[in-house]
């Protein structure tokens, strides 16, 4: 598991350490600097796998991310013979691993520095064993963009069936479905109670079932056209509907539908990484997945979400009281500015949840604003 990440001058980023446990959330207000954390693993990953993070540097632009050039991702008020670095420690290895670069203002690969430890043995063992899921096949990102609705989506044997994943737009989604939906879940923990099996489909059509009451999922490859048809029912009474097309039952549905199959399909050790898994979801939708996702981490998955939902923390919180995951097992991440202060960069505060989900620390803008327009009413 990845324990530990410290950044120096990435973004709003300076000098910020994180300690990382199963479950992970970022959270703050807009521009702060929650998302730099996730960019920093997209980067290496999409930079390693471009074979270029072990010989020539950090690349910019990629599958994953594209932030610009070197003068787009470098902290403000930083001289310009100062290197970006990305300090990395996993539980499984005795050293921390050092990615230092230097800073190309405009360029878009960040060139590898001899200050970089990333050539330890024991590193390097792990990494041609596929033992860091960072840079391995256990791993899966979905932004915070996703595919929305439509009639079908893409076919693609290969992200399917050779990489495991979704896309990063969940585009594959239904494909994976189709593929897949006999697949026995890898953790019986996220078995959902009223699923008719322990297979993929019935499971995320159960979870689902928390969004969206009674819905069926049918997805269909369709080779012939190099497609995959998508549709819903639901159950009505005794028997079900007819199919209608995602873009006739809301935008949630489908705009979820790669976070549920993401975290249904994990296995123990996989890293996910997510973004605004709540868009578009109703609150109680949104706390289902908060305790989706604490399901996954107690059972050995490794998450790092950005959220915006008090809902979906709530989720988690409740997990947490009901011991679905243990309190030590959720970590949460406020990052803040100050704005009168000299410089541009990010304040990062950590509250603690304890064994009953209740929260240490709320600092001003914290999923507080429930309250904050509470008190103008009253």
């Amino acid at each position: 598991m990845l324990e530990y990440i410290h950044l120096k001058h990435f973004k709003t980023l300076k000098n910020n350490g994180f300690a990382l446990t199963s479950l992970n959330l970022f959270s703050g207000l807009n521009g702060m600097g929650k998302s730099s954390v996730l960019q920093m693993l997209l980067l290496l990953r999409q930079s390693h796998e471009k074979n270029l993070l072990f010989s020539k540097g950090l690349m910019l632009k990629g599958e994953y991310l594209n932030l610009g050039l070197g003068s787009d991702v470098l902290s403000l008020d930083i001289e310009a013979s100062e290197c970006l670095s990305c300090l990395l420690r996993w539980s499984h290895l005795e050293n921390p691993v050092s990615f230092v670069f230097d800073y190309s203002p405009e360029s878009d690969l960040q060139p590898l520095n001899t200050q970089s430890t990333t050539q330890n043995t024991d590193f390097q063992n792990a990494l041609a064993h596929n033992k860091l899921v960072l840079f391995g096949p256990q791993f899966e990102y979905l932004a915070a963009e996703r595919v929305a609705p439509q009639t079908f989506y893409a076919l693609s044997d290969y992200h399917v069936n050779t990489l495991n994943t979704l896309g990063q737009n969940g585009l594959y989604s239904a494909h994976y479905l189709a593929e897949n939906k006999d697949n026995l879940l890898s953790m019986q923990g996220l078995q959902h109670p009223k699923a008719v099996a322990n297979d993929l489909l019935a499971n995320t059509e159960a979870w689902m079932s928390e969004i969206s009451p009674g819905l069926k999922i049918r997805a269909h490859k369709k080779t012939d056209m190099d497609l995959v048809s998508l549709n819903y029912a639901f159950i009505q009474g005794k028997g079900t509907t007819r199919d209608f097309k995602p873009q006739n039952v809301g935008f949630g549905l489908t705009y979820v539908l790669p976070v549920v199959v993401a975290i249904l399909k994990a296995k123990p050790g996989e890293l996910v990484l997510i973004e605004n898994p709540e868009s578009h979801l109703h609150p109680a939708g949104q706390s289902v997945l908060g305790r989706l996702a604490a399901l996954a981490a107690a059972n050995g998955v490794q998450l790092l979400i950005e959220t915006h939902s008090d809902h979906f923390l709530n989720g988690v919180r409740v997990a947490v009281k009901q011991g679905l995951i243990p309190s030590d097992q959720v970590a949460l991440f406020f990052l803040d500015r100050d704005f009168l202060a000299e410089e541009h960069a990010a304040e990062v505060s950590q509250p603690v949840i304890d064994e009953s989900g209740r929260i240490d620390i709320w600092p001003s803008g914290f999923f507080d604003e429930w309250e904050n327009q509470l008190d103008q009413l009253l």
